[in-house]
Order: C-alpha cells, then sequence, then structure tokens
C-alpha cells in the first residue's frame, strides 16, 4: 500500500519546477529553462534517465558521479530494506555500531599502502573540511597549498582550497595563507613547500574541472617533495574514486599513497549520503590523541547504519559485476573515437581521459568563416560555445552531459560505470553529428544560439 506522501509526489510531479522556483532556487529553474534542460525527469534505471513524456535519456553525467554502479540498482535497495526491518540501534552516540565498523575495515582493505585509519562524512565537502583539520593539527602547520582549477566543495574551508573565482566572489575573505599552485607543475610546487611551514598539499588525483589528468611521474614527485618538506599530501578523490577511472581509487594509477584520502558521491549507491577520509593510523592518532580528545572531530549523522549499508553494497556492487574493469574497457572506447572525431572536425581540439571521466576541449578553428563565428561567440559570452554542444547532444539524441567550467570550453562525460557497447555507439554517433552540424555555419548547432537568446529573454 503506498503512503500518503508517495501518493502525492506522484500526483505533483508536474509542479517540480514551479515548487523549486517558488521555494528552492529560481535562478537554477530559469538556467535549466534556457538551456533546455527542464526535462523533468520522473524516474530512472542504471544508466537511463525517463522523462515526463516517457521519453528515456542516456545520463552521461550520473549525478556528477554519484551513479558509478547506476541508477536505482536493486541490490543497493534491498540491502537498505533489510536493514530498516532490522531496526537496528543506529547513531546511539554513546555506542559504537558494527554496520561503521565493517565499511571502515573494508575501505582499509582496499585503500592504498597503510591508510587503514576511518573518519566517516556525510559529503565529499565535509570530508575536505575533515581533512585539511587532520593535516594542521598533525602537522602543527597551519598554511595550506592547492591547485589552480581545483574544486573541492563550497563549504568555507573547502572554498579556501578552491581556484574557481566565480565560487569565492562574495565569500572572501577565506582561510589565510591558502596557496595555488599549477597543475602537474613540481618546481612551483617545491618553490610553495621548500619553506617547510606547509601543513597540507591537497589535490583532485584527476580535476573534475576540465578533467585534467597527471602527468606521468607527477604524483610521484608530489610524494617525495611532501616527504622533504614535512608536508601532508591530501588526495581529493570525491568524484574520481570509486572506480571511476578504471580503478578504485585513481591514485592506483601512479602506485602512490596519499597521507589522507578523501571520498564520497559514488560510495553512497545514490541512495544515503556517505563520504570517509582514509588516513594513516599514525596521523590519526595525533588528531585523537587522548581520552579528552576522542570527539576532537565529529558529526552526528557521519555513522549512520543506513549509508554505512549503502556504502558496503556499493562496493559489493562494484567488485562484483567488475566496474572498474569495464570504466577501463568503456572509457578506452570513448577516448579512441573521440580522437578520431578531433581528427575529423577542428574545432575538437583535445581529448582528456581517465577511464571514464572525460573531457571533450574544443579550441579556436583555423577557417576563417568559422574563427570568426568562434570570436564572435566568445565575445558575447565565454562558455556559449559548449551549449552549443551539450543542448543539441540532449534536445536532439537524449544524452545528457555538461559544460566542464567556467570558461574552459570542455564538454564533460561522467558515465555510470556499467555502460555498454550500445551506450558507447550511441553517443560517439551523437557527436559525431553534433560535431558535423557545429561546424556547419548555417547548421542546426548555431540556431542553438539563437534560441538561448529567446529563453533567456522569456524567463527574464
Amino acid at each position: 500500500m503506498s503512503s500518503e506522501i508517495v501518493n502525492k509526489y506522484r500526483n505533483r510531479m508536474a509542479e517540480a519546477y514551479e515548487l523549486h522556483r517558488k521555494y528552492v532556487n529560481p535562478q537554477f529553474v530559469r538556467v535549466l529553462e534556457v538551456i533546455g534542460y527542464d526535462r523533468n525527469y520522473v524516474s530512472s534505471e542504471g544508466a537511463y534517465l525517463t522523462d515526463a513524456k516517457g521519453v528515456k535519456v542516456l545520463d552521461f553525467l550520473s549525478g556528477f558521479g554519484v551513479y558509478n554502479i547506476g541508477r536505482n540498482h536493486p541490490y543497493v535497495a534491498d540491502v537498505l530494506k533489510e536493514v530498516m526491518d532490522e531496526k537496528t540501534a543506529s547513531i546511539v552516540q554513546m555506542d559504537l555500531g558494527v554496520m561503521s565498523g565493517m565499511l571502515a575495515e573494508k575501505l582499509a582493505e582496499l585503500a592504498p599502502g597503510d591508510l587503514e585509519a576511518v573518519f566517516f562524512t556525510n559529503s565529499g565537502t565535509e570530508g575536505v573540511e575533515g581533512a585539511l583539520k587532520f593535516a594542521r593539527q598533525a602537522s602543527g602547520k597551519h598554511k595550506l597549498v592547492h591547485c589552480h582549477h581545483a574544486f573541492h566543495g563550497l563549504t568555507l574551508g573547502s572554498l579556501s582550497v578552491n581556484a574557481n573565482r566565480e565560487f569565492r566572489d562574495r565569500n572572501e575573505p577565506l582561510l589565510p595563507d591558502c596557496v595555488p599552485v599549477p597543475f602537474n607543475d613540481l618546481g612551483a610546487l617545491e618553490e610553495a613547500l621548500k619553506g617547510g611551514d606547509v601543513g597540507a598539499f591537497i589535490f583532485e588525483t584527476v580535476q573534475g574541472k576540465g578533467v585534467f589528468v597527471p602527468d606521468d611521474g607527477y604524483l610521484e614527485g608530489v610524494r617525495e617533495l611532501c616527504d622533504k618538506y614535512g608536508t601532508y599530501m591530501i588526495a581529493d578523490e570525491v568524484q574520481c574514486g570509486m572506480g571511476r577511472t578504471g580503478k578504485m581509487f585513481a591514485v592506483d594509477h601512479w602506485g602512490v599513497q596519499p597521507d589522507l584520502l578523501v571520498i564520497s558521491k559514488a560510495l553512497s549507491g545514490g541512495y544515503i549520503p556517505v563520504g570517509a577520509v582514509i588516513t594513516t593510523r599514525e596521523i590519526h592518532g595525533k588528531i585523537f590523541d587522548s581520552m579528552e580528545r576522542c570527539f576532537a572531530h565529529s558529526n552526528t549523522f557521519g555513522q549512520n547504519d543506513l549509508a554505512m549499508a549503502a556504502g558496503l553494497a556499493t562496493i559489493d556492487i562494484l567488485e562484483k559485476e567488475n566496474l572498474s574493469d569495464n570504466a577501463a574497457r568503456m572509457g578506452s572506447r570513448i577516448e579512441e573515437g573521440m580522437q578520431k572525431l578531433a581528427d575529423k572536425y577542428e574545432m575538437l581540439t583535445e581529448v582528456r581521459a581517465k577511464g571514464l571521466m572525460i573531457g571533450m576541449q574544443f579550441g579556436e578553428p583555423k577557417s576563417m568563416t568559422l574563427k570568426a563565428s568562434w570570436k564572435l561567440l566568445h565575445k558575447m559570452n565565454d562558455d556559449l560555445f559548449c551549449q552549443m554542444i551539450t543542448m543539441p547532444l540532449l534536445e536532439k539524441h537524449n544524452i545528457l552531459s555538461q559544460v566542464a567550467g567556467h570558461g574552459l570550453d570542455t564538454v564533460k562525460i561522467l558515465p555510470p560505470l556499467m555502460i555498454n557497447d550500445d551506450d558507447v555507439d550511441k553517443f560517439l554517433a551523437a557527436m559525431d553529428d553534433v560535431l558535423k552540424e557545429a561546424h556547419k555555419i548555417t547548421g542546426s548547432a548555431w540556431k542553438t544560439v539563437k534560441d538561448l537568446g529567446i529563453r533567456t529573454a522569456k524567463t527574464s
């Protein structure tokens, strides 16, 4: 028997945009309407979303990397139902739960090297906040170094090690002594560390904004420099972890052990928010170094049984369905296919990929007619060109993707790790069609720009 809440949910599905316009975030409603993303999805399964008209959309966004195992995986749902039926004694606070101990044990087994002490969080940004606190307390140094193009979350501490002006503006002053350096630049990193006063260097193993992949030797060099200058190494794998790059953790590609590893998003299976900071027993012991400091860092919901069960079930699926291996295979197919399209279409200048974390870089064309149009578009708005890719991908081909970051001219995809060859073929064929139109001065892609202007006027 359906509950009254579920009945109301079903009856009011068509009201989603009006409810959000009135009570939640009207500007985001406008954005979705302007770019034609206002589909009103009503159900989902695996790699597909279904909108209110019954149209199936291939989800190559995965909730920004939440749905690595696909949407509404039945195994995780069944586990959660069983845990609820068990009526566990969750969040007692003045006691300990076996479910959190089991997930910590599993994460310690999977994590590189001797990372075995686990602190659970409710989100990625909360994990970053915790890792920054741990590094500062354990090192006795408050200075932090981070990378250009970094994204580590939007709470104030995480924002202090973000390099994106669009997020930092209106929030400064942030934490003092947070120093940015270029990604993949060991010389700049050493210059920042050589004073010996840096508590931690935090980085995304693969950067989410733009999908920037570390050069071979970079992370090994980072490890050496952090050891040399007494700096802790924090790997933020909130998005690139949990199988996305073709290995359980992206650092595994380079055989490097960070001092602290932050994960979230996909660990949830898409059901219950959960995250974790995994570190060494030595570092953990410097934070929680006495009975008086057993709550040196804590939260209320971090170890709730449903979140812990979701994490355990998600890891089960990742391992049993070999999703890391599938991510490597499907990612390789997409990368190879997109490289062929880059040879065919001049505005597609680079494909950056690690597993199923893929960025497609666009650049100014050489042909004079297209060059003039490119410059005009960028004079109007730095992010306009990529909408000529993402909008027809959705409107014409029913594939959901995203612009990778402000002013980057990069389109990004984060498909579920369980996609198959048919899904890859569908995407590559769609990209071929969209790129062909974008390279015609009178093509339908350029009509997208006109539509954007009309829709913007309508929503103002």
